[in-house]
């Protein structure tokens, strides 16, 4: 009687497969195996998988690939259809995933036992040639181009996302927010950023994640020239949206000393400092080098979050960070709002586990398309850009800024004494009926977009309700 093949070890192998998606060949087999089997064994436990249909062979003889069973044609109807999610407020949602990302989804939901370890795989980043290799297909590209471009005239870089700023830092800093777990519902999101309001009876780093949030956004969208994907970008991104959570403050914009671990994963990040430098800096370069921004946004979901830059907070860096070629393409931004979180983490873990990207993709065409259609309608809704404001906002912002920091009082008089020398005669009159307006309106939810600190803002403002302070 033939000797019955162990199952775990053709799940081993199976496994194994299921992260080579373009085929693995026999010899490399081995290498990953660390030659623990002989190749006649080997060869016999593949033929045993490519018979019952969960691997494939493409080629013959020594030359002969082998790839996962994860083609439409080789799957179940229903691995195509769309699946269903609950989002974080019970709202049960459809969305398709491929073939691939089905398979992939299978995987990590096996128990962390049946799963196996991985640690930081570099050919992963190092086999990535910008503008070669595509992780977004192009017909896929063409499809997204298609949703994501506004139809308005040709504008400067960042008009759009500054149009819609005021729903985009609602948006965005409470689905990725909620995408950590952050409990603050919507209606919460929007009393905080609006009017400094924090929600009762929830956490106070709840309130400090949202926050720092909306700071990030802002100098994604404000932040001009300097904002790119650059390493002072990427750097203060983080110091942006770790401020004031990290165990160690001193982590905080900076790139991790120190090993970490993945929760809920097998998955184990490079531990030694050089390498995550290095491998950092490799990420800013290819990413840099990619022209299309639904590819270079995708790149950045994948390999941050992946080399674990960071202590912690990497995740929201690279949804944060993913918006970029959006805004500097001046085309629909990514709010991931309705994203399930159990799909994200899953996605996650497939690139983490078996570094393969299918079901993370799966989630951001999904997600864009959804977000593109909540911003065709804030779109619909705007009254056209007022081209005084667009000609003087970095004028106008230095002018509260110093009337802030200098303690000054509101007044006319002192806005027309800043506004002298930058603003032209013929315009100075609007301006300063433009700036008093906004002074009047300023509090502590509104001030970051003008470059003001909360601590410069309740300063001026404690000094303004003194005895002896100018009306």
């Amino acid at each position: 009687m033939a000797k019955r093949v162990p199952e775990s070890e053709l799940q081993q192998l199976e496994d194994l497969i299921l992260r080579y998606p373009n085929g693995i060949g026999i010899a490399k087999l081995e290498e990953e195996l660390h030659h623990a089997m002989s190749r006649r064994t080997l060869g016999r436990r593949l033929s045993d998988l490519v018979k019952s249909g969960r691997i494939r062979r493409r080629g013959e003889l020594k030359g002969a690939l082998y790839l996962p069973d994860t083609t439409p044609a080789t799957k179940t109807e229903s691995a195509s259809r769309p699946a269903q999610f609950q989002t974080l407020e019970g709202v049960s949602v459809a969305v398709p995933l491929s073939a691939g990302g089905q398979r992939i989804l299978d995987y990590v939901l096996r128990p962390l036992a049946a799963r196996t370890p991985r640690g930081y795989e570099r050919r992963f980043l190092d086999e990535y040639q910008p503008n070669r290799t595509a992780y977004v297909p192009d017909s896929l590209k063409v499809r997204l181009h298609r949703m994501g471009k506004p139809v308005v005239a040709e504008r400067t870089a960042g008009t759009f996302a500054r149009d819609i700023l005021s729903r985009l830092l609602i948006d965005l800093s409470w689905a990725s927010s909620c995408l950590e777990g952050n409990t603050y519902s919507r209606l919460d999101t929007q009393r905080l950023i609006e009017f400094g309001q924090a929600a009762e009876g929830k956490d106070a780093k709840e309130t400090q994640m949202i926050l720092n949030h909306k700071v990030a956004i802002e100098m994604l969208v404000e932040g001009g020239a300097d904002i790119d994907i650059n390493r002072f970008t990427l750097l203060n991104l983080h110091a942006a949206l770790s401020e004031n959570l990290m165990a160690d403050p001193e982590a905080s914009g900076r790139l991790r000393r120190r090993p970490v671990e993945i929760g809920n994963g097998v998955y184990t990040p490079h531990a030694i400092p050089q390498v995550i430098e290095e491998c950092f800096n490799l990420i800013i370069r290819k990413a840099a080098a990619i022209g299309d921004p639904f590819e270079k946004a995708f790149f950045l979901m994948v390999h941050i979050p992946y080399l674990q830059a960071f202590e912690d907070v990497n995740k929201r860096v690279s949804r944060l960070a993913a918006n970029i070629p959006f805004i500097k393409s001046d085309i629909y931004p990514l709010s991931f709002v309705d994203v399930p979180e159990s799909l994200y983490i899953s996605a996650t873990l497939g690139v983490y586990e078996l570094t393969r990207v299918e079901l993370l993709l799966d989630v951001f065409m999904w997600a864009y398309e959804r977000s593109c259609r909540r911003y065709v309608v804030v779109r619909n809704s705007l009254a056209e850009p007022d081209p005084f404001r667009m000609r003087y906002r970095n004028v106008l912002a230095q002018v509260i800024g110093d009337i802030v920091r200098s303690k000054k009082p509101p007044t006319e008089h002192e806005v027309q004494l800043l506004a002298e020398s930058a603003v032209a005669a013929r315009d100075r009159r609007q301006f300063v009926e433009l700036a008093l307006q906004e002074l009047a309106r300023l509090n502590e939810g509104n001030i970051t977009r003008l470059r003001i600190r909360p601590s410069e803002f309740r300063e001026w403002f404690n000094a303004l309700k003194s005895p002896g302070t100018g009306s």
